[in-house]
């Protein structure tokens, strides 16, 4: 299973989680044409060291640089929307409430990584993916199905993982951006990066403000403003050690039907790595998370819940010819405060956990184990085993079996009034086949899974008539994911077609708010100095409540965006978002923007 590009990665210095630094050098250490790399791209996330994406016996889909540089999103949510089993619920635009729900799952069941910290509310239970600023990365890659044996709770649908930016040149390099549209909205970034002697830094900043558009029919509009700083330095030592550190906080005001939001969103961390033999590197983590929210509901008091996620990891990598064992350790620690009486307010998580990459060309075996002890509810075993097999030089089939679960949240469990602290997780069981083409200019990739989930939290009435939330819910989800790219001369494809079948087995409804079909074309053509292309999102409809008598039509979107390289280091951009201005909701009564015209102007590489 070993390709050329696999074998100029395994080199390289930085095996672990926060691996944005592996993933650029790798793709730039690999002898291959630029294409091919970003065809098959070098992926961490799905199993904690760098393979290529034929390799990770996953489902996978990167979004890369150049990628993000074309499309310009506006915001995480409208990045993610279409891709390959993702479906996007949001209540407006512009830093209004967005759920990510991948493979049917539901918010609380995907996990968000910046590069390698986990952001969550552990209130809620899920990120709150619309505060995120999108300009502050460099790169995405999503994993679909159960991650639970590599990251614990809630890696039931996937995981999604954003990398900032990192410097791999010397400097400085510096980056400014300046730019307005509809709305009344003004974005404004810069940043600076380079590196000397072994020391990587970048460092930037962003602000992006709106006066943005009525969420409800008839209502007035509702702005947002997000400023966002990120620090991020590195230095690698003669020897091969390196340490670094992390900082990013985005905060900013959301304007919602009534009130307004004050949030804040940040991850901060060190890091030091050892190669202790020349086969083995370690590598220990210190991190924190923290979800902020205040809320002014018009005359009410100000409500106030904070999150903090305070995170030691232990990692070790350690190779074997064409084999390699990862395993290491994790104490995290959850604390809640506000103006909410929670009879609890922390709890601490253990874990240990190990996964084991062998290569028998052409078999490839991956398989994991991991065991968490959970303060609020218990310990928890999640496991993991994948098989491939390399039909010839570029088709592989794969299969997998993985179990995972949902942690009971903190509102679920201690709520005033209403938790229920004898909750258990909800668990899972997905079993996937898939198959995947990889030639040089282009690439197809087919699979299909089946997710069982039991003992889900459902609001159900208790022996006192009171509701409380309960382990009573069972849901089946099925689906088949196709999806594939290009790049033929000036000429940028990518494709993707998404069919769910997300049951409730009690009723054998759809579970609520999740559309069935999506799909997603994306073309793009550089001519020259200049460069055109443009997105055709598709998404069927899905229905507001459980009993599935409310439903919520499909809709179909068009984004435009053109780019002018008028001088060395200086470009502009024009994207048009749903350039047919068309009028979709896909939460009741929440209304989407319609037309929306952006110009920018930058500076740097």
């Amino acid at each position: 299973m070993k390709t050329p590009y696999h074998m100029a990665a395994q080199g390289l210095a930085a095996f672990g989680l926060a691996a944005l630094p592996l993933s650029v050098q790798a793709q730039t250490a690999a002898a291959a044409s630029a294409d091919t790399v970003a065809l098959n791209p070098i992926v961490v996330t799905a199993t904690l060291a760098p393979r290529t994406a034929d390799e990770t016996l996953s489902s996978v889909t990167v979004l890369d640089e150049a990628t993000l540089r074309r499309q310009d999103p506006a915001s995480i949510t409208e990045m993610l929307r279409g891709q390959p089993g993702v479906d996007i619920n949001t209540r407006g635009s512009f830093g209004k409430e967005g759920s990510v729900y991948l493979r049917g799952t539901g918010n609380e069941s995907a996990v968000l990584m910046i590069d390698g910290i986990r952001l969550r509310s552990a209130t809620s239970g899920g990120a709150a993916w619309h505060y995120i600023e999108p300009r502050m990365f460099q790169r995405a890659e999503i994993v679909r199905g159960p991650r639970g044996s590599l990251y614990g709770a809630d890696a039931v649908g996937g995981v999604v993982q954003l990398f900032t930016h990192e410097a791999t040149e010397e400097g400085p390099y510096p980056s400014v951006s300046l730019g307005g549209g509809s709305f009344n909205t003004q974005r404004y970034s810069a940043g600076l990066s380079g590196s000397s002697g072994g020391t990587r830094y970048s460092f930037a900043g962003s602000h992006f403000t709106t006066d943005g558009t009525p969420v409800r029919r008839d209502g007035e509009d509702k702005g947002y403003d997000n400023t966002t700083g990120l620090a991020r330095i590195a230095h690698t030592f003669d020897g091969g050690a390196e340490v670094g550190g992390l900082a990013l906080r985005g905060r900013g005001t959301n304007e919602y039907d009534g009130g307004e939001m004050d949030f804040a969103q940040q991850v901060a961390g060190i890091y030091a790595e050892l190669p202790v033999t020349g086969n083995w590197r370690s590598r220990l983590t210190l991190s924190e998370a923290r979800d902020e929210l205040d809320n002014h509901a018009g005359s009410a008091a100000t409500s106030v819940i904070d999150t903090r996620t305070q995170t030691v990891r232990w990692q070790n990598t350690l190779s074997y010819g064409l084999h390699e064992l990862v395993a290491g350790a994790e104490y995290s620690e959850d604390r809640v405060s506000g103006t909410a009486d929670f009879e609890v307010s922390s709890r601490d998580n253990t874990a240990v956990f190990a996964q084991g990459l062998l290569d028998f060309s052409p078999f490839a075996v991956q398989a994991g184990l991991r065991y968490d002890d959970n303060e609020a509810y218990g310990d928890e075993v999640t496991g993991s085993l994948a098989l491939g097999y390399d039909l010839d030089g570029s088709h592989t089939l794969r299969a997998s079996y993985g179990t995972a679960f949902r942690a009971p949240t903190f509102n679920d469990l201690y709520w005033p009034n209403s938790g229920n602290p004898e909750l258990n997780p909800e668990t899972s069981e997905t079993v996937e086949v898939g198959v995947r083409g990889q030639y040089q200019r282009w690439y197809w990739d087919l699979a299909a899974y089946q997710t069982d989930l039991d003992d889900m939290i459902a609001w159900a009435p208790t022996e006192s008539g009171l509701w409380a939330p309960q382990n009573i819910a069972e849901a089946r989800i099925r689906g088949v994911e196709l999806s594939a790219g290009a790049e033929i001369q000036d000429w940028t494809l990518a494709a993707a077609l998404t069919w769910t079948d997300p049951e409730d087995r009690e009723t054998g409804n759809r579970l609520r708010r999740r559309s069935s079909q999506m799909a997603r074309l994306d073309i793009d053509r550089e001519l020259g100095e200049w460069s055109l292309g443009g997105s055709w999102l598709l998404q069927g409809y899905r229905y507001e409540d459980a009993a599935n008598s409310d439903r919520i039509g499909g809709f179909g979107l068009v984004n435009l965006r053109a780019g002018w390289q008028f001088a060395p280091l200086w470009s502009a951009r024009l994207t048009v978002e749903n350039a047919f201005d068309k009028e979709y909701e896909n939460a009741r009564d929440y209304l989407n923007a319609g037309r929306a015209a952006f110009v920018s102007v930058h500076f740097g590489k």
